[in-house]
C-alpha cells in the first residue's frame, strides 16, 4: 500500500511542476509588446525623455501627435493622459521595464 502511496505523490508533484511551467510560460507571453510600444509613440528618435511613477510611466515626445494613443490602449494600458508634449500612461509594474528598455535602445 505505502508503495500505491509514493505513487501518487510522485505523480501530482510531477503535474505540479508541469503546471508551473506553464503558468511562468503563459505569463511571459503575456507581456506588454515593447517595440510595438515604441512604434505607437512615434518611434525611439520621438521619444525625448522618460519617467515612472510607480504604475504610470510618463514619456515626453519631440511631437504627440505622431502617438497612437488607441494602440497603445490596445496593448494593455489602462489609461493615457496627454499633456501638452507628454503622455502619461498607465501601465501597471511593467512601466519600469518598458523605461529601461527605451533607455538601452536610445
Amino acid at each position: 500500500m505505502k508503495v500505491e502511496y509514493i505513487k501518487y505523490i510522485v505523480i501530482a508533484i510531477v503535474l505540479i511542476i508541469v503546471l508551473l511551467a506553464i503558468l511562468k510560460a503563459t505569463k511571459k507571453d503575456a507581456g506588454l509588446d515593447f517595440n510595438k510600444l515604441v512604434e505607437y509613440l512615434g518611434g525611439r528618435n520621438n521619444i525625448i525623455s522618460t519617467e515612472t511613477n510607480l504604475s504610470r510611466f510618463k514619456v515626453t515626445l519631440k511631437d504627440v501627435t505622431k502617438a497612437n494613443k488607441e494602440g497603445i490602449q490596445k496593448l494593455g494600458a489602462k489609461g493615457i493622459v496627454e499633456i501638452d508634449n507628454q503622455l502619461k500612461i498607465i501601465l501597471g509594474s511593467e512601466s519600469k521595464q518598458l523605461k529601461k528598455y527605451i533607455d538601452e535602445i536610445k
